[in-house]
């Protein structure tokens, strides 16, 4: 009788561009992998979180490449790293996360012929929102690879919101059996707990990369006016910029804001949840092409009142007069009112805070985003 050979266990990798965005988005997603029985591979680039990475587990595989470079041979350079990395680990299934790795990791599983390929965009980012030269001449290009790259039936395409959705399907970008809407990238709902608010002066809080696309600008030229009003408040801005991101705000700028005494720099954060208990307000007047924004669910679970456009992903998490305030893109004095009517009502900021909190536990939090990811890899690799 001939010895039964072992079954080789089911293997994925992760394509991210930024160690720090993966810790952040997705290594609670591939931890989860883990425990169901996947060797876990994270391709990215390594600044600062590859021990993080390490230390769960996974197998860190670094790979070379620039969020910002649009030449081709820059690209080309990225798709021959990746076909050497995939021909090597032949995974299961790569799960490419943000348009760029969408593409090359794309091309990368066509050529190496990679079981399963799922795609997920956290929204349409800055090709598709803005109106810039540049971005409006890329934009027919991209929507043409697209087309191509993710219309097959070993491809799957995660979407954040309806809008996307929508959008994609309805342009013709990609067919609608291709697509699985998954509703951002979940929050633990025990970590980002519920806290009373302090009786401290007022926190007005935009936490993002300070990009103008995240309507950093918008929201200091509010604060110019309220604090001309003298309203009780503090307007604070945690984050920093982003030097690959064509739309960062430079730290000049940053600086002399602070210096008008507009707003305060927090810089960067990785306590969250102690910044969301020090704020009263959580403001983001996006207009990025937004998936569902991180930081909105974050807020909600800690029971923050949200000022957010009217926008997609914005209007997935907050419920206009429920658990916070939409306002219209660009829309500064939009943004005063908003702001200002929850600054003069603190049962106001209460009770939307608790509808806020209510809402993630519902939709989004992190186990249910994790659940429903996890069963769209069982989905294709059958």
């Amino acid at each position: 009788m001939q010895p039964t050979s072992a079954v080789p266990s089911k293997s994925i990798a992760y394509f991210v561009t930024e160690d720090w965005y993966f810790c952040s988005h997705r290594l609670a997603l591939a931890l989860a992998a883990q425990k169901s029985g996947y060797t876990v591979y994270v391709i990215t680039r390594v600044a600062s979180h590859g021990h993080v990475i390490e230390s769960a587990g996974f197998k860190l595989i670094p790979i070379s490449l620039s969020r910002r470079s649009k030449n081709p041979i820059e690209a080309a350079r990225v798709i021959r790293q990746l076909v050497r990395i995939y021909r090597r680990i032949k995974p299961h299934i790569v799960h490419h996360v943000a348009l760029k790795p969408v593409i090359y990791g794309s091309i990368a599983t066509r050529i190496t012929g990679v079981p399963v390929t799922v795609n997920a965009l956290t929204g349409l980012g800055h090709v598709f929102s803005s109106t810039s030269v540049i971005a409006r001449s890329f934009r027919p290009m991209i929507k043409r690879l697209l087309q191509y790259l993710l219309n097959n039936d070993r491809s799957v395409l995660i979407l954040q919101n309806p809008d996307d959705v929508n959008l994609l399907v309805g342009s013709g970008t990609v067919n609608r059996d291709r697509v699985s809407l998954v509703m951002g990238s979940g929050v633990d709902t025990e970590e980002y707990s519920l806290e009373p608010e302090s009786d401290n002066v007022p926190v007005v809080l935009l936490a993002s990369r300070l990009l103008w696309d995240k309507g950093v600008g918008v929201f200091v030229k509010a604060a110019s006016v309220l604090k001309k009003e003298r309203i009780r408040a503090r307007f604070v801005l945690v984050g920093e910029g982003d030097d690959e991101n064509p739309g960062s705000i430079s730290n000049s700028q940053l600086n002399t804001w602070q210096e008008q005494g507009d707003v305060e720099l927090w810089g960067r954060r990785t306590d969250m949840p102690t910044v969301f208990a020090e704020s009263h307000i959580v403001c983001l007047p996006t207009n990025y092409g937004e998936g569902i924004p991180k930081v909105l669910i974050e807020a909600a679970s800690c029971g923050r009142p949200i000022v957010t456009t009217d926008a997609p992903g914005c209007r997935e998490i907050v419920k206009d007069g429920v658990n916070g305030i939409l306002v219209p893109i660009k829309d500064v004095g939009a943004l005063v009112r908003a702001i200002r009517t929850l600054l003069n009502s603190p049962d106001l900021r209460s009770r939307m805070g608790h509808e806020g909190r209510e809402l993630v536990k519902r939709k989004f939090s992190l186990s249910k985003v994790v659940s429903e990811t996890l069963a769209v890899y069982e989905s294709m690799i059958q």
